[in-house]
């Protein structure tokens, strides 16, 4: 395999991986993670937020700290290189959320789309440059009475904001690195 190929290989590994720290970002309320998948001068346009991504960021730090019950997936992720340090990226996404309204009553909303991305690679990093979020289903679903499943007993443990989260116990064990 020539060096190209094998270049273009890791740029790829590194771009999904930058997506999968923005989920754990959300997902966590892990301000370090969330910050290490875009550039401080990137821009969000994500649905009612339309700006820099630092005050998405701090938008969407300040609702998951508050509600931790969301669980956001990527898949379909296609990446197309527009030269060694730009690529545009989309990957479909599914977003469960769940917390209370502003009348404090439980809601859960199912958010399905794509994440458009510019990605650029600097100083031999990918972080996402631009986004656009494109809303393909979104439906607000009737929350179901617990949590856990009464058939196998409560479900221990139940994921967590950073870092109460069992997943950063991890890099702690065996002195293995220090992020995950």
């Amino acid at each position: 395999m020539d060096h190209a190929k094998v270049i273009e290989l890791l740029d790829r590994e590194a771009i999904r991986d930058c997506l999968y720290r923005y989920c754990r970002g959300i997902d966590r309320a892990d301000e370090a993670a969330l910050r290490s998948a875009y550039w401080p001068d990137a821009h969000d346009n994500h649905g009612a937020y339309c700006g820099p991504a630092e005050g998405f960021i701090q938008v969407a730090l300040d609702i998951f700290k508050t509600r931790p019950r969301y669980v956001h997936q990527v898949t379909n992720i296609l990446i197309d290189f527009i030269s060694p340090a730009e690529a545009a990226v989309e990957s479909y996404f599914t977003a469960l959320q769940r917390g209370p309204d502003k009348a404090g009553e439980i809601r859960q909303e199912l958010l399905c789309g794509r994440y458009c991305d510019l990605f650029q690679k600097r100083e031999g990093a990918w972080r996402i440059a631009g986004r656009t979020v494109v809303y393909d289903w979104q439906e607000e679903q009737i929350p179901p009475a617990g949590f856990e499943p009464e058939r196998f007993g409560p479900r221990q443990p139940v994921g967590a904001p950073h870092p109460v989260d069992p997943v950063y116990a991890l890099a702690t064990r065996g002195g293995g690195g220090e992020r995950l």
